[in-house]
C-alpha cells in the first residue's frame, strides 16, 4: 500500500468559502452525519459537566492558567528549552511552516530514514508535513484512526479532535474495501481492528516517529500528550527517533497547571473524565531503560502566533487547548462541516486563529461566517471570548490598512472606499436635520424608483420599500388634526 497520499480536499479549495459552504449545505448525507455526531458530543459534554458551579470554577481556573502562561510566554519558552536540553531533548525553533518542514527533513536525512509513522498532530497539518515529505520520497503514515481514514481518502481532517467525523460507518467500510482490499463490513469494531492490523507492522518498520504536544511544561522540560488509541505512545516510543512538533503557545508553567487543563480538555472534547493514555515525555531512553526512543527532538513553531501575541485582545486566541467544543456547539460548523473552511482549523477557533497563520486576505469571509450566537464562547473551557474576537477581526477586515503600524497580515482585505463614503454620508444625513428631512421626503415620494436588488442583502431578503409617508409626517398630522 502506498501510504503517502497527496493533499486534495474533497471540495475545491480555490473556490472560496461561500461556494464550498453552499456545496456542503446541498449534501444531505454530510449534514446528517454532522448533526448526529454533534448532538452526541454535546450530550456527552453536558453529562461530564453536570455540576454547573464546578464547571464554571474549573473554566475560570483554566482561563487563569492559560493567561498567566501567555503573560510570561517568552520567559517560559526559554525555561522550557533549557530544561528540555538538560534532559537530552534537542530543541528547534521555526518561524514559518517552511522552516519547520526543513528542520524535520534534515533530522530524517541525518538518520537516512525512509519511513515515518505519525501520531495525531494539528501542527503537522499546519505544516502539510505528509505532502512535503512525500515530495522528498519519504513515506509518512498517519497512525491515528481518524487521520488514517482521511489520509486513505485523499482528504484533510474535518475536525481537530475527530478528523473523520464527516464519515459514517458505511462510508468507511467502502473506503477500506476499496483501498485495503478487505471484505466489506459495517461493524465498527471490526473496522477498527482492520485499521490496527494494517498499522501495527508500520510502527516497527518506521525509522522516525512524529507526534504533537498537548502541553509543554517549562518547569520540568516535559512534553505531555493525551490520546485514546495508543498510537501516540507507539509513535513516540517504538521508532528510534521521536520528533515532536507544537506551537509556541502550548507551554505552561508547571505540572500542577496541567491537572485542571487536562480535566477541561478531555471532558470538553469527548465527555471523558480522562483519556486512556496520558504520555509524559521528558527525554530519550536512558542507559538503564528498556524502551523509548534513542533521540528526541522538539520543533517549536510560530506561524503567526507571535502576531496574535502582540495584541492584548487578540492574544486570547492563544489560550486554546484544542478541545473542539466550540465546533461541536456551533450552528454554522454543524451545517457545513470542516472542509468548507478550506483550512487546517475549521469552526469558531479556526475563524479566529487562521487569519493569523495565513493572513486575513486569504480568508476574508471567515470572521463573518458566524451568527454571533455566542455558543462557542459559552462552552469554551478556557473562556476565550470568541464572539468578541470575531467582531474585532471583522473590524480589522474592513478598516484602511496601516502599512506603518499593521495589526496583522492582510488587514483591510475587505476595505472599500465606496462603502466608507456611503457610511460617511449616512452619518452626515442622520446628524443634520435638514438633510434628514430632505432624504425622508425624497424616499417617501420617490419610493417607486427603489431598485429590486440591493446587493447581497436581497439574495435572501425582500428589498425594503419605504412607506408612503414618514413617521414624522404622520406624527405632525396627528398633532395638527387630532382624531
Amino acid at each position: 500500500m502506498n501510504a503517502q497520499i497527496p493533499l486534495n480536499d474533497v471540495t475545491d479549495v480555490s473556490a472560496g468559502f461561500k461556494p464550498r459552504a453552499r456545496a456542503a449545505l446541498a449534501d444531505p448525507r454530510l449534514r446528517s452525519n454532522f448533526r448526529t455526531a454533534m448532538d452526541s458530543l454535546m450530550t456527552k459534554r453536558a453529562a461530564a459537566f453536570s455540576d454547573a458551579d464546578e464547571r464554571e470554577r474549573l473554566r475560570e481556573l483554566g482561563n487563569h492558567i492559560r493567561a498567566r502562561a501567555l503573560s510570561q510566554l517568552p520567559d517560559l519558552l526559554e525555561r522550557l528549552e533549557a530544561n528540555l536540553t538538560r534532559n537530552g531533548v534537542k530543541v528547534h525553533w521555526a518561524e514559518t511552516v517552511s522552516e519547520a518542514n526543513t528542520i524535520v527533513l534534515e533530522i530524517i536525512q541525518t538518520h537516512e530514514a525512509r519511513q515515518v509513522i505519525k501520531g495525531k498532530s494539528m501542527v503537522s497539518e499546519e505544516m502539510e508535513m505528509n505532502h512535503f515529505l512525500g515530495g522528498q520520497g519519504i513515506e509518512c503514515l498517519e497512525s491515528d484512526m481518524g487521520e488514517y481514514i482521511v489520509q486513505l481518502d485523499n482528504e484533510k481532517p474535518s475536525h481537530i479532535i475527530m478528523p473523520a467525523i464527516h464519515k459514517n460507518a458505511a462510508q468507511v467500510a467502502s473506503l477500506f474495501e476499496e483501498k485495503l482490499g478487505v471484505e466489506y463490513t459495517r461493524d465498527v469494531d471490526e473496522l477498527i481492528q482492520i485499521g490496527r492490523r494494517t498499522l501495527r507492522q508500520k510502527f516497527f518498520e518506521a525509522d522516525i516517529g512524529v507526534s504533537g504536544v498537548n502541553f509543554a511544561v517549562a518547569e520540568t522540560g516535559t512534553l505531555l500528550l493525551v490520546e485514546n488509541e495508543g498510537n501516540g505512545r507507539m509513535s513516540t516510543s517504538v521508532p528510534p527517533v521521536h520528533i515532536a512538533v507544537t506551537g509556541i503557545e502550548k507551554v505552561v508553567e508547571n505540572l500542577r497547571d496541567t491537572v485542571p487543563l487536562l480535566s477541561l480538555l478531555t471532558r470538553s472534547a469527548l465527555g471523558q473524565p480522562i483519556t486512556t493514555y496520558v504520555n509524559m515525555i521528558s527525554g530519550p531512553r536512558k542507559a538503564d531503560e528498556l524502551d523509548g526512543p534513542q533521540e528526541v527532538h522538539l520543533v517549536l513553531l510560530d506561524n503567526g502566533r507571535s502576531q496574535a501575541f502582540n495584541d492584548p485582545e487578540l492574544r486570547q486566541t492563544l489560550n486554546c487547548i484544542r478541545c473542539g467544543a466550540c465546533m461541536n456547539h456551533c450552528p454554522v460548523y454543524t451545517r457545513i462541516g470542516g472542509h468548507a473552511y478550506g483550512e487546517v482549523y475549521p469552526g469558531p477557533i479556526g475563524k479566529i486563529i487562521t487569519p493569523h497563520m495565513v493572513g486575513l486576505a486569504k480568508v476574508p469571509d471567515h470572521p463573518s461566517a458566524s451568527s454571533l450566537c455566542g455558543a462557542c464562547g459559552e462552552v469554551c473551557p478556557v473562556k476565550i471570548p470568541i464572539p468578541d474576537l470575531l467582531r474585532r477581526l471583522r473590524e480589522e477586515n474592513v478598516k484602511r490598512a496601516d502599512p506603518q503600524h499593521p495589526v496583522m497580515r492582510g488587514e483591510g482585505s475587505k476595505y472599500s472606499a465606496r462603502e466608507r463614503l456611503m457610511w460617511s454620508g449616512w452619518k452626515l444625513m442622520n446628524t443634520q436635520p435638514l438633510l434628514y428631512r430632505a432624504f425622508s421626503f425624497a424616499a417617501t415620494r420617490l419610493r417607486g424608483l427603489r431598485p429590486a436588488s440591493l446587493g447581497p442583502w436581497t439574495e435572501h431578503h425582500s428589498a425594503p420599500t419605504p412607506a408612503p409617508r414618514s413617521l414624522h409626517d404622520l406624527a405632525r398630522e396627528h398633532l395638527e388634526h387630532p382624531r
